[in-house]
């Protein structure tokens, strides 16, 4: 059983131990105006999701075995967000597991990252999942288009989770998929790590996915007592009662072998709390420095894998709490332990989210994104170009766009960075393909900062981030300054029965991101390579 842990300073140990008045039945009945009174009961299907799906467990068992005896060497996830991140912490967490075939993951129209997916891949070998609740999502629709004339529109290699009645799944008929699974309309992406979504693909990668739901259902249980016994529930009441008296960066340290659960994390609270101008701001694979370094706007949570812990990581936190830092550590015996923190996150965000006053269930500002990317990519569709852009100057044949007053590189990246204050972050925003070389020169780039103007730092590739903080960027407080990084593209690559490519996808995509950042009155630039 995983357990929580607290080391905390005065102040912050206090309303651990007198906290807020709470009523969990209210979420166990659906009760929506422990939000905000909008459409909240209609997204609480996670609720009760892992003892459902364990009423049915033998069908992840047969098609863990129909994708062995076809003799598929590779699977290749194609998605985005909620339908991608789950499986790619599976992926990562547990590696590849005996007599399963290697699993991938894409959720980038970089046609660099699409290129190395496919340069690693036997495409006569290969199943591609696509996994789309809404089946209208642009990115997963793009790399089916272009994967399955690739695969000479083989329809017995692809396989569609997605919601019933969808756009996907009209699709999935037509062209003859091998199979079809379906999502649950009550639950939204971010929170449908124990639906199909993120249990078909446990099961196609070898895991026990039954062991994964029971413990998830475990937790559930945990989850309906009352707040003085309920871990999750006094968790969700911390961090939310914290986030508004200003330590709204929950900064996580995990351990290595499940390090990719912090991106989980990022898109669940990011996404489900950025709204309203509230947030709790998730800090994931920020390097950990000496605790002078952090401001007193952070909150230190550290995902333990008692299996394999990192004693680099255990001295760290024991640095920062000696310091006065609040940290939180949640001990897993072992992997199979992200189960029961799925669903355990899933509840305390929910908690989290009413004491902040939001509907943690909605994305608006993700949506705005949205159709600024598509008006762009429509108008492409029309007349065959994007429309002209105007940079704010060019240096050395990089272009900068956004408001600035500066006519040289350095001097504008200067400026922008000074107006950081305390309880501010920093945010790079790179367009560019999700590879070792970019994230060490990413890394170095936002640990500059940390060090120098003693702030959080996020980074996020895109797209993808746009369906996780891309949310809490411009529906949370006015306090991240941004840094998008784009670039022109070394090779394209083209989606069939469209005249956008992959290229035009990201560049409309980095753009609609930067227009509504600017209509949300943000601090931001884009360099353009």
């Amino acid at each position: 059983m995983s357990a929580i842990r607290y080391a905390l300073p005065t102040g912050v140990r206090e309303l651990l131990q007198e906290p807020e008045e709470f009523d969990v039945s209210r979420i166990w009945a659906k009760d929506a105006t422990l939000w905000t009174g909008s459409d909240e009961a209609k997204w609480l299907g996670w609720l009760s999701i892992a003892g459902e799906q364990l009423a049915d467990v033998s069908r992840f068992q047969q098609i863990a075995r129909e994708v062995t005896a076809v003799g598929f060497t590779d699977v290749v996830l194609l998605g985005m967000g909620g339908s991608s991140l789950c499986p790619e912490v599976l992926r990562l967490s547990f590696g590849r597991m005996p007599g399963a075939p290697e699993f991938h993951v894409l959720d980038s129209t970089d046609p660099a990252q699409a290129l190395a997916v496919e340069s690693k891949i036997d495409l006569a070998r290969t199943l591609f999942i696509v996994a789309s609740k809404s089946g209208s999502t642009l990115e997963p629709n793009v790399f089916y288009q272009y994967f399955f004339e690739r695969t000479r529109r083989a329809g017995a290699r692809f396989i569609a989770i997605t919601d019933p009645g969808s756009g996907m799944q009209a699709v999935a008929e037509r062209d003859g998929f091998r199979r079809i699974f379906f999502g649950k309309a009550d639950i939204g992406g971010r929170f449908s790590a124990l639906s199909d979504f993120g249990m078909i693909p446990a099961a196609v990668l070898g895991i026990d996915a039954a062991r994964l739901l029971r413990g998830a259902d475990a937790m559930a249980k945990e989850c309906t007592a009352p707040v003085d016994g309920n871990e999750s529930a006094r968790l969700g009441i911390l961090l939310g009662t914290l986030a508004r008296q200003g330590r709204d960066k929950l900064t996580l340290i995990v351990s290595p072998q499940i390090h990719d659960l912090g991106a989980w994390l990022e898109q669940l609270i990011a996404e489900s709390t950025g709204k309203n101008g509230r947030a709790i701001i998730p800090v994931d694979r920020e390097p950990l420095g000496p605790p002078e370094v952090y401001g007193d706007d952070r909150v230190f949570l550290y995902e333990r894998l008692e299996s394999a812990p990192d004693a680099a990581q255990d001295r760290a936190a024991e640095a920062l709490a000696a310091a006065g830092h609040p940290v939180i550590t949640i001990a897993l015996r072992d992997v199979y332990d992200l189960g029961r923190e799925f669903f355990r996150w899933e509840f305390v965000t929910a908690v989290a989210g009413a004491l902040l006053g939001v509907n943690p269930f909605d994305q608006p500002d993700v949506e705005a994104s949205k159709i600024a990317t598509r008006k762009l990519t429509d108008e492409f569709n029309a007349t065959g170009t994007l429309p002209a852009e105007a940079p704010a100057f060019v240096e050395d044949g990089v272009k900068v766009f956004g408001a600035t007053e500066a006519s040289r590189l350095d001097a504008a990246l200067r400026a922008r960075i000074r107006t950081l204050n305390s309880g501010d972050y920093f945010a790079l925003l790179a367009y560019i393909e999700m590879n070792p070389a970019h994230e060490a020169a990413l890394q170095a780039m936002r640990t500059r900062v940390r060090d120098t103007m003693r702030v959080a730092t996020c980074v996020g590739f895109g797209p993808r981030f746009l369906h996780s903080t891309g949310q809490a960027y411009k529906g949370g407080p006015p306090t991240g300054v941004f840094l998008q990084i784009t670039a022109d593209d070394a090779r394209d690559l083209a989606v069939p029965g469209q005249k956008y490519s992959f290229g035009v996808v990201k560049a409309a995509q980095a753009r609609g991101d930067l227009t509504v950042l600017e209509e949300r009155g943000r601090r931001v630039l884009r360099v353009h390579f």
